[in-house]
């Protein structure tokens, strides 16, 4: 075996459409499913644990508990065969107990199972069309009873035992509510359906012979021995614009990063939920129901669930609260991202929290005691750990510098995860589906490919903020280079390369003729490999554009290439159930895969290690250099095909993603203890990026935080003065008042002893008289006492006389009937007597005809031996010829079986011959897939497009309908028209002379019109041109009076100085000095001469230009009045009207 291990270290995610897919383990430990495991997950310390699948599985169906916690159920489909594997959850690890695969009974899979109460047998449902269910003894793998729930192939959803009796059995479908009853060996149905059958989606048992039974329909039934005690139906209510509005705040309080609910991964099922809104808002599906001590909880509808209590008087429960998944204001769709089916919930053991599992794979949780809190308004869940993916994840990339995972999805969202807390650091969901992400070596920036723009996006403290978008639709495939100063794009069969410093495009590499499904860098980012479906790994020299090499192989469609560290030997993985070496254009080596599709590769970056994902979803690591056999770690990792897989910079995690939307990474360990251990020289970076705005709204906020805070210290220092003034006055009067109570009381006091005192001497006169009556009393007692017992000891002196002579006379009796039973005994023993001696004689005579009969028989016997003495002689004889006989054929098949063997053998060559044959097709058959599969996506995508279209199309074949309707009503008025238009042609020809008269008027006053027009236009010319000629003027103007200040700034300096130098007049040499120095510093002759020369230059440039832009502005002149008359024309000949048209023009 290969000395290279991974280990699971944690994993992201959950399988929402496995049955049964949440369970309490303890208080703080759950199981649920996620990729090709079941997890145990410490809601407090945050660890994870694994229970992996069986090996070669297709994936879960269902799980089950038993009641003590010791044992885990898992149905699950083993090449193609219905297996339940039964684990131990006490012993660390888990270990399987008992695998039950082996069945006398046709089943497909196990859609639902139970463990009885006291945890030794198991229950389990098939699904149809057999629908049986089946009850065990699962320890010794024997089948106790089978019985076939349905007859007409409608689902079943859910099994169970009732919880004080392992014989009595729940099972809920469509139109399917049984209870059953183990007994004689057999299963039998103890109740039946009353009226309309209903779609049983869920149940579960409140007490030993109650059960709750929810429907489609929003409806709640109570069954109570099987007939039906209680029903009501449950209303979907909207939650109200203030409680969505508290939650706003809440989350905003609890986090930066606010989380928003997945999306489904079954978008045909989300669509369906979304087309039934309304409906489902009448009647919400009880998809799911738990009971707790007080009552039971249920879903009630999309993201709703209800508590109801039981009622004290009634046999009925009352709704008593409402909890919601709350609505995500960072989703593409807020409104629609709290509409989640609930598929599963339980209650903790102690029923302090409440788990649910939704059908977009998200976990949420509340703690009770906050439902008891929020009266009036529903509670809300918040997510037990993270949002996770809930489609297929179609991209994966890890960086350098920081311990952080992208990965996109066809859920349109983006996620960045960190390996090294198992957090979710960064979410954001999007309009379009992303098929590829690529993260910068620094961790500051990601690139996303979406299916309708490539972009590039700031990974900000609390944000993905895009800054660039490129005209790429469809990108499949992206990637930064290892120092991230260039990034990859595939669009089709095009690999564009971008530049990440200035995003431009320095290049376009095409060549392949398929659509290209991976990309990678070399070390030093010299060069770009890639491969395609058209059977081709491409090497691309990025400085001159171009192939240095080339392996084409068009039988197989590759799905993923990697390159060694030191950049000679590429792999690459296809259809072709094998994994290549390619170096210098050819095929090195092929190592088979073994009747396996190999979907992605990654090569450590010591270059010691490969690891290659299957299309099964497992996860296979080998040493390299490659092995010939069989000697690779295969470890169960996902429920679909591995999409994508990535190592980390420093060989410590694998990372591994897959159609199931499962995110696992992998501790990676080398038994030899080389190439894994690569300590870090620099340890991860800490900084994050912000925007400026976010920090100064952060800042703007803290201050007014601040302020507000220290006006509330001032508020409440006030508020405490005032209290504390109050609280002394209230002291003051209750002391005033208690010490007159206390005054009052002491009086009080006082009255009440002297009246005591009196009482005590009247109760003591009234106790003494009574004690003297009592005596007296007694006395009286015990005298009639004494009369009364002598009374009675005389009555039993006369009774014990009567017993003394009942008891002779009863003796007299008993001796009586002992003599006439002795009389009765001795006539019996005569009688019995004789008639034995009738018997012995009859037996004596029967004993002599039994001695005749053995005579006879003996005589008989011998008679039939010597018959059959002969007849054996006979049948000697016979056969004896029969044996030669057959000896003679037995020699003559000798002969034919030789030849036979010879035909045998040259068969058997040819079916060997045949079987090589059809292994070969079976070869192309998996390419051909392959290429199906690709081709089935393009159609897909084409069968969106032709969809979009037709609607178009409809859409505007109902717009030509109703615009041909509209074109035959216009007929209609056209044909009522003409015939008014005939009738008017008559009265208008007098008015035509008029109104040619009116136009030739009208020709004149536009004549005058464009006249004014002109010179409007020529005046606006002058005004502009004066209001340029104003401009420049104070310009002048305002160079002049700068000039004017910058002189007596000067001539200021200047006296300043000269007065500083009159102060030398007495000392002629330090005056002589300081007024050459004066001179030499604002009169040099030849700074003078440049100036001067300067501004003459300037005025003559300044006059050049004015001159050049004046001509300019004279042609222009000219031609706006050639454009203005040319358009005039046009006014003119568009507002006379064709003479043929004028009539009916007028007309109407």
């Amino acid at each position: 075996m290969s000395t290279v291990v991974a280990q699971a270290q944690h994993i992201f995610g959950l399988r929402g459409r496995v049955a049964n897919n949440l369970f309490f383990f303890d208080e703080q430990i759950i199981i649920f499913p996620c990729g090709n495991h079941c997890v145990k997950y410490n809601v407090d310390q945050k660890w994870q644990k694994f229970i992996p699948g069986s090996e070669k599985s297709q994936g879960m169906l269902a799980l089950a508990i038993s009641p003590n916690r010791r044992y885990l159920a898992i149905s699950e489909t083993v090449q193609d065969k219905a297996t339940i594997t039964i684990y131990e959850l006490s012993s660390v690890p888990c270990r399987k107990r008992k695998v039950l695969s082996n069945f006398d009974f046709t089943v497909q899979k196990f859609v639902s199972m139970a463990f009885s109460p006291d945890s030794k047998y198991l229950v389990a449902q098939t699904g149809p069309p057999e629908s049986n269910l089946i009850y065990w003894m699962w320890e010794k793998q024997k089948v106790m009873a089978i019985i076939r729930t349905d007859t007409q192939n409608n689902p079943i959803y859910q099994v169970s035992f009732n919880p004080q009796d392992n014989t009595q059995i729940c099972v809920t479908g469509n139109g399917v509510f049984k209870l059953f009853r183990y007994a004689e060996g057999a299963l039998k149905q103890t109740n039946f359906q009353r009226g309309e059958p209903q779609n049983y989606l869920s149940h579960t048992w409140i007490s030993e012979d109650r059960i709750i039974v929810g429907t489609d329909t929003g409806k709640l039934f109570l069954f109570e021995s099987g007939d039906q005690r209680w029903e009501t139906s449950i209303v979907c209510k909207e939650a109200t614009s203030e409680t969505s509005k508290k939650l706003e705040v809440v989350q905003e309080s609890e986090s930066l990063i606010e989380f928003p609910a997945p999306s489904s991964p079954d978008m045909s099922s989300e669509q369906l939920f979304v087309e039934k809104n309304e409906s489902q808002n009448l009647m919400p599906q009880v998809s799911a129901i738990a009971p707790y001590s007080k009552g039971f909880a249920c879903s009630a509808g999309l993201g709703r669930v209800l508590l109801y209590e039981k009622m004290e008087e009634k046999d009925a429960y009352r709704e008593s609260r409402e909890i919601r998944i709350p609505v995500d204001h960072n989703s593409n769709d807020p409104s629609q991202s709290d509409k989640q089916e609930i598929l599963c919930m339980c209650f903790s053991p102690s029923e302090e929290t409440l788990i649910v599992s939704t059908s977009r794979n998200q976990l949420y949780s509340i703690t009770m005691s906050l439902t008891e809190i929020s009266k009036g308004e529903p509670a809300h869940f918040e997510f037990l750990m993270y949002p996770l993916h809930s489609a297929p994840i179609t991209g994966l990339a890890a960086c350098i510098r920081k311990p952080l995972i992208a990965t996109c999805s066809l859920d349109r969202s983006v996620r960045i995860w960190n390996y090294e807390t198992n957090n979710l650091e960064l979410y954001k969901e999007y309009q379009e589906e992303a098929y590829t992400v690529s993260l910068h070596p620094s961790g500051h920036f990601i690139v996303v490919g979406f299916a309708d723009k490539l972009r590039i996006m700031n990974l900000l403290i609390n944000d993905i903020r895009s800054f660039k978008e490129f005209p790429i639709r469809g990108c499949r495939e992206c990637a930064f280079s290892n120092g991230g100063h260039l990034f990859a794009a595939v669009n089709g069969n095009v690999i564009y390369i971008y530049t990440s410093t200035s995003l431009e495009n320095i290049s376009n590499l095409k060549g392949h003729t398929g659509k290209i499904k991976s990309v990678v860098w070399n070390l030093d980012d010299s060069k770009l490999i890639s491969c395609g479906t058209d059977g081709a790994v491409y090497e691309w020299n990025l400085s001159s554009g171009k192939r240095e090499t080339e392996c084409v192989l068009k039988s197989c469609s590759y799905n993923c290439v990697g390159i060694s560290p030191d950049s000679k030997i590429i792999f690459a993985v296809g259809s072709d159930q094998t994994l290549k070496e390619i170096a210098d254009s050819s095929v090195l080596r092929e190592v088979s895969a073994f009747d396996v599709t190999y979907t992605a590769v990654v090569i450590s970056h010591s270059g010691r290690m490969v690891f290659v994902g299957t299309s099964m979803g497992t996860i296979r690591s080998m040493k390299y250099p490659l092995p010939l056999h069989k000697e690779f770690n295969e470890y169960q990792a996902h429920a679909g095909p591995v999409t994508k897989m990535a190592i980390t910079f420093d060989d410590q995690f694998l990372l591994t993603s897959a159609e199931d939307g499962c995110l696992i990474t992998w501790k990676v360990y080398d038994k030899d203890g080389r190439g894994v251990k690569r300590e870090r020289e620099v340890g991860f970076a800490e900084e994050v990026l912000v925007t400026k705005t976010d920090m100064e709204e952060k800042a703007q906020i803290m201050l007014e935080l601040k302020t507000r805070v220290e006006e509330l210290k001032m508020e409440n220092e006030y508020q405490l003065r005032l209290k504390d003034m109050n609280y002394t006055e209230k002291i003051k009067e209750l002391t005033d008042k208690f010490i007159q109570e206390m005054e009052s009381l002491k009086t009080k006091n006082q009255v009440l002893r002297t009246e005591k005192e009196k009482q005590e001497a009247s109760h003591n006169n009234y106790v003494e008289d009574l004690l003297e009556k009592q005596s007296r009393e007694l006395q009286d007692i015990e005298c009639c006492n004494n009369q009364k017992l002598l009374l009675e000891y005389e009555k039993y002196q006369e009774l014990q006389l009567k017993s003394q002579r009942m008891q002779e006379e009863y003796e007299k009796q008993l001796r009586d009937n002992e003599e006439t039973k002795s009389q009765a005994l001795e006539e019996l023993t005569e009688y019995y007597e004789a008639k034995l001696h009738e018997k012995a004689s009859l037996l004596e005579e029967a004993q002599d005809d039994a001695r005749q009969q053995l005579r006879e028989f003996e005589e008989t016997k011998k008679q039939i031996e010597e018959d059959e003495d002969r007849e054996i002689q006979d049948i000697k004889t016979k056969y004896e010829k029969k044996l030669r006989d057959e000896k003679e054929a037995n020699l003559r098949l000798k002969g034919e079986t030789g030849i036979m063997r010879k035909k045998f053998s040259s068969l058997q060559k040819e079916i060997e011959e045949r079987s090589t044959d059809i292994e070969a097709l079976k070869g192309e058959q998996m390419k051909l897939q392959g290429v199906i599969k690709a081709l089935e996506k393009d159609i897909q995508g084409l069968k969106r497009e032709i969809q979009e279209r037709d609607e178009t199309i409809q859409d505007k074949e109902r717009r030509i309908y109703d615009l041909k309707k509209k074109n035959q009503e216009l007929e209609k008025f056209k044909f009522v028209l003409d015939y008014k238009i005939k009738e008017l042609k008559k009265q208008i020809e007098p008015r035509e002379n008029e109104i040619k008269a009116m136009k030739e008027q009208i020709q004149e006053m536009e004549a005058e019109l464009e006249r004014f027009h002109k010179q409007n236009t020529q005046l606006e010319l002058n005004i502009t041109e004066l209001w340029q000629k104003l401009r420049a003027t104070d310009q002048e103007m305002r160079r002049e009076r700068q000039k004017e200040r910058d002189m007596e700034a000067l001539v200021k300096r200047f006296k300043i100085d000269l007065h500083n130098c009159v102060g030398y007049i007495q000392e002629p040499r330090q005056l002589k000095e300081k007024i050459r120095a004066l001179f030499d510093k604002y009169v040099q002759q030849a700074d003078m001469v440049e100036i001067v020369g300067v501004d003459t230059d300037l005025q003559q440039e300044y006059v050049r230009q004015r001159e050049h832009l004046e001509r300019n502005l004279a042609t222009l002149k000219k031609k706006v009045v050639k454009e203005n008359e040319l358009h005039r024309s046009d006014n003119v000949r568009i507002m006379q009207p064709p003479t043929w048209r004028s009539p009916q023009l007028l007309g109407f």
